[in-house]
């Protein structure tokens, strides 16, 4: 019979005061705001809240959490809440920084849609900061990312002076009735492209008042302009405008007639989010000014036929309204535009095309690449 084999005994080491474990240090707070930041840009806003509420619990001044906490609240819909937060962040609240951050003003002027004249103050205060800001980047001796930081430091002030702008132009505020308003509106738009020549943002924003001041000419001008220091780059180039500033563009151009660059751009935005309700409202919106043309123009626009384009429309249209109420997307007079067009489609005796017929959708749209440069659709 074999030899047993000794049960093996675990020999817990001693411990001592050098070699006691201690419990794993708590993140940095440097860290926690990275955290937080990182699940802000996946848009998972209620875990990036409480890295920032759990930033705020260890240093209650902290400035950087506390903007990051009114994001938070801003996009899940806890807008009395988010407004508290950027309050706190400037005078007089007794916790507010020595120097606030111009992003909390910028916030406040939007959630103060109640209050014009408010929102304009914020927009302001927020400008007089960022325009300190700029004059110390422009006095430093070449920094790295100087440069950088100075570009973005100039747009974020045109888009102030925009929403400035904005807010003149609004019709559902008396502002915009004042005799002052277009000299305002056109000495902020000056101080923007003085702030950055060339900004796209600038531009359109310009063509917009163009528009409202009967200069349809000046605006095209101003709008091909924009749209030609962005039309060629890829999907995915950071220079790129957001959707937002590209479906605006497209509201210009679909006013000024300009229908070709109109599509242009849609589809850019549809690649990248095919899903964007206002994108499949303006395209349908845009096939139906064309048959509306076509119609005028003997039947026909650039070989396509007027039910051919008004069909296009109709597709569209009906996309725009299901996404609409699946969605549960906000702007309700959108989607009675789309049922009012729907409508008189229908009266036209034009009908949805058969589920799964994709065959002609787009037909003679593929080589818009290479229609006239400026952007005009050729009559048949």
């Amino acid at each position: 019979m074999g030899r047993t084999r000794p049960k093996t005994r675990k020999i817990k080491p001693i411990l001592t005061e050098n070699t006691a474990e201690e419990p794993p240090s708590a993140p940095s707070t440097s860290a926690l705001l990275e955290k937080a930041q990182a699940l802000i840009a996946q848009c998972d806003y209620e875990l990036a809240g409480r890295f920032a509420l759990r930033i705020l619990e260890r240093e209650p001044g902290n400035a950087e959490a506390k903007e990051m906490l009114g994001v938070t609240q801003l996009e899940l819909g806890e807008l009395d809440a988010a407004k508290e937060t950027f309050l706190s962040l400037i005078p007089p609240h007794p916790a507010a920084p020595a120097t606030p951050p111009p992003s909390a003003h910028l916030y406040l002027a939007q959630l103060s849609d109640d209050d014009p004249h408010l929102a304009l103050r914020h927009y302001q205060s927020a400008i007089d900061i960022l325009s300190g800001q700029l004059k110390g980047k422009e006095r430093a001796v070449d920094p790295a990312g100087s440069n950088d930081d100075e570009a973005e430091t100039r747009r974020s002030i045109v888009r102030a002076l925009i929403g400035m702008v904005e807010i003149w132009m609004d019709p559902s505020y008396d502002l915009c009735d004042d005799p002052a308003a277009e000299k305002t509106c056109e000495d902020l738009l000056n101080l923007a492209l003085q702030t950055d020549p060339g900004n796209t943002e600038a531009l359109q924003a310009l063509a917009s008042v163009r528009m409202s001041q009967q200069r349809p000419d000046e605006a095209k001008l101003c709008i091909e302009q924009a749209w030609t220091q962005w039309k060629d780059l890829e999907l995915d180039d950071p220079r790129l405008p957001p959707i937002p500033s590209r479906l605006a563009i497209v509201r210009l151009f679909l006013e000024l007639s300009l229908y070709t660059p109109a599509l242009l751009v849609l589809q850019g935005i549809m690649a990248t989010d095919d899903q964007e309700v206002e994108a499949w409202y303006l395209e349908g919106w845009c096939f139906f000014l064309m048959a509306e043309q076509a119609q005028e123009s003997g039947g026909k626009l650039d070989e396509l036929t007027w039910e051919e384009l008004a069909r296009d429309s109709r597709d569209c249209l009906e996309t725009c309204q299901m996404l609409h109420t699946n969605l549960e997307h906000p702007d309700a007079p959108l989607l009675e535009h789309a049922r009012e067009l729907i409508a008189k489609l229908e009266s036209l005796g034009i009908h949805p095309s058969p589920e799964g017929d994709d065959d002609d959708d787009g037909e003679g749209w593929e080589d818009l690449e290479g229609s006239d440069e400026d952007g005009d659709v050729e009559m048949a």
